[in-house]
Formats: structure tokens, sequence, C-alpha cells
């Protein structure tokens, strides 16, 4: 077992395919976040206001529920990643957030995106979650090459 968990979510594919490379090229565990009512195309469709994400991004205590809980207790160091809605993470990272302890553990965000960056989304956790150490995020688009440096 190593001194690393990958925890992520993905609804699309791309941010699963960044976690599986982290994770195997450098021997971390990994865990996929997974919600129990799986999200479709048209759950994802950010153009309307009607969509399961969009109405789950726009309230703020919503949590969806998760599959499956992890058990972090192993682990100095917890890497979650996901994809970014609405300039932030998805709230299902607050719900597994919240379904796991991570006092005293390191936390490394990293996500995916065409566009945004990792920043916002780190401060929104940090400030969500003030008793939690969350270090520098990452954001990767493909290339997971300094990964490790950044993990470690």
């Amino acid at each position: 077992m190593s001194n690393v968990l990958v925890a992520y979510f993905s609804a699309s594919g791309v941010t699963k395919n960044v976690a599986e490379k982290i994770a195997g090229e450098n021997d971390y565990d990994i865990f996929e976040i997974k919600p129990v009512e799986i999200y479709t195309p048209a759950d994802l469709d950010w153009t309307d206001k009607n969509s399961r994400s969009t109405i789950e991004m726009n309230d703020k205590s919503f949590r969806p529920p998760i599959a499956e809980i992890c058990d972090v207790s192993a682990y100095d160091i917890v890497v979650i990643g996901f994809p970014v809605w609405w300039y932030t993470a998805p709230s299902i990272i607050n719900t597994f957030i919240e379904s796991v302890d991570l006092i005293g553990k390191t936390i490394k965000a990293f996500c995916t995106s065409g566009g945004s960056g990792i920043d916002k989304c780190v401060s929104d956790l940090q400030n969500a979650y003030p008793d939690l150490d969350f270090a520098k995020g990452m954001r990767f688009m493909g290339d997971v090459s300094k990964a490790k440096e950044w993990i470690e």
C-alpha cells in the first residue's frame, strides 16, 4: 500500500484518465468517487438551467450521495481530482470530504478543465473546510509528468 491515495470524481472520463495515469505511473492507490445516480449527458448540460448539475451547483447545501465510502486512515496524502463545474469543485467533492476523516492529512486537489484553473477551487474548499490542510492544487490537461514532484 502506498502512502498516497488518489481519489477522483469523473463525469465524462477525462478526470478518470488523468487520475489513472497519476496513480499508475507513481504506484499510488486509487479510489473512484462514484455518485449513487450516474450523471447522464443531459444531467451535465450546463446551458440548461434545469439540468441536474446546474441545480446541484446552485444549491450550496446539496450533497449528492456517493455509492461507496473510502477508508483514508492509512494515507498521509490524499489527492482529490475532479472536473471544474461552475468555476469550482463539483458538490460531490464536498460529499466525499464530509464522508471521510481528513484531519491531519495533506490534501492536494487537481482539476481537469478546458479553461478554468484550480486556485478558486482550492480556495473554496479551504474556506468550506478550514480545519483541513489543503496544499497548492494543480490543473492537468493529460500530461501528468509533474504529478509526482507536485504530490510528494
